[in-house]
């Protein structure tokens, strides 16, 4: 029997660094990284060689492993993943012997030779093996030796995230039937799942055939960037922050499309209700934020949103009765109508915000002096949102006062000690006018005049 390796024998001396890693220079330190990743792989190809010779001998036999993978994982303490890896390349890479002691070039000379050279790592020749395993019969008993070479060549220069997709192309060229049934079975297999957690929020999960998430990825990818620097400040918002923000300005812009399906006659609409005068409370002091509302989701809503909310939808006044019932329907009214609109995105763009750089999403019609206090809804007491703007004016408590028609934001005291109102809207070609007035040369007069 061939002994066991006693892993606690087994000493690493590491050779000591020609000179201090803090001595060298940029170029140096760069340099070094690199050649030390280089011997790295050309180890982990000695490696390989290694396992293949441990998989003739079925060392694991000796063991009550079950695999030769089981028993690379605990001799390495590896992860499952990393142990398959490493025992299905070794498999494909290893100089092969045969029957009369001839050496045989590898099942993969091309991907062999790279690994030797430190080329590439073992996820690049994980790629390049799944890639040849996922071909038609016909390819890999015709094609496979050019299929293989153009795979390692690439793997020189490109990422194996890179080199995967590549070996994806390749597939479907070689195995266009096999990679319609391959769509036809995702598109099968789709599905998307949402449910209320305990907390009110909403959690989804979905897995969409490629056509779908490439359609998702367009939409979402625009949508979920991240803000421009204010003032050297990177928007402190999370990759998945962004994204659930971006989902948000997608749901915004669906809503407000005309092409939406109707239900009962009416377009898609979120219902809030609540009473009134809690409304009008809705951002007040601690004590006074009234009763939460009521969404269509059953879940509740703070008067503060709500408020928020109401600065652009639709209003139907309703008289309940004290069972919650309906006695008297109102007529609804759009806070923001058609016209009005249009002028506040002419005036305001899509947000008037000082510094906001035009974010994606449905724009929002803020009230200066809220409807329910009496607010009339004109040019004079509306100003155009985004939806971050918004939320940031309601929570921080900005207030906005209209100047020659035009609004100004004052900024709270916690923004601004002094709180200096600021300028908002865009630009109009007026005021561009009037900027450059000392660049626009002065009429030239009739000929002789001097």
């Amino acid at each position: 029997m061939t002994p066991l390796l006693n892993t606690q024998d087994l000493t690493v001396q590491a050779t000591p660094p020609a000179q201090s890693v803090v001595s060298c220079t940029d170029t140096e330190l760069a340099a070094r990284i690199q050649g030390l990743e280089k011997e790295m792989r050309v180890l982990l190809w000695e490696q390989l060689q290694c396992i293949a010779e441990a998989d003739h001998r079925a060392i694991h036999t000796d063991t009550t492993a079950r695999s030769l993978q089981v028993w690379l994982q605990g001799l390495l303490n590896i992860d499952p993943r990393d142990a398959k890896t490493r025992v299905t390349v070794a498999r494909n890479v290893e100089d092969r012997r045969s029957l009369y002691g001839e050496t045989m070039p590898p099942d993969m000379p091309d991907t062999a030779a790279a690994l030797s050279e430190g080329a590439i790592g073992l996820e690049h020749a994980r790629v390049i093996v799944n890639g040849i395993r996922r071909l038609p019969e016909y390819a890999r008993c015709h094609q496979v030796a050019e299929v293989e070479a153009t795979l390692a060549g690439y793997a020189r220069t490109m990422s194996p995230r890179e080199l995967e997709k590549l070996a994806e192309r390749i597939r479907y060229l070689l195995d266009q039937d096999g990679a319609y049934r391959n769509e036809e079975n995702q598109h099968e297999a789709r599905e998307l799942h949402y449910a209320t957690a305990r907390d009110g929020m909403t959690v989804i999960k979905a897995k969409l055939d490629r056509e779908t998430g490439a359609k998702f990825a367009a939409l979402i990818q625009p949508l979920a960037a991240p803000r421009p620097e204010i003032d050297g400040e990177k928007d402190p918002r999370t990759t998945g922050q962004r994204n659930a923000d971006g989902f948000a300005a997608l749901l915004d812009l669906a809503l407000d499309h005309d092409g939406m399906p109707r239900a009962g006659g009416q377009r898609p609409q979120m219902a809030i209700s609540i009473d009134f005068d809690d409304l009008k409370r809705g951002l007040g002091f601690v004590n006074e934020d009234g009763m939460p509302g009521a969404l269509n989701t059953e879940r509740a809503i703070t008067a503060q949103n709500v408020r928020r909310i109401a600065c652009d939808a639709e209003v139907l006044p309703m008289v309940l009765d004290g069972d919650s019932l309906p006695l008297d329907v109102g007529r609804a009214k759009r806070t923001a109508p058609t016209h009005i609109r249009a002028a506040l995105l002419r005036r305001d763009g899509v947000c008037a915000f000082p510094g906001c750089d035009r974010p994606p999403g449905t724009p929002e019609a803020h009230h200066v002096e809220h409807w329910v206090d009496g607010g009339a809804t004109n040019l004079d007491n509306m100003v155009m949102l985004c939806g971050h703007h918004h939320r940031t004016l309601h929570n921080q408590r900005w207030e906005i006062a209209m100047c020659d028609g035009r609004p100004e934001f004052i900024p709270p005291p916690t923004v601004d000690p002094r709180r200096t109102p600021r300028p908002g809207g865009r630009a109009l070609p007026a005021q561009h006018r009037e900027y450059l007035r000392g660049l626009i040369p002065a009429p030239r007069g009739p000929a002789g005049d001097s």
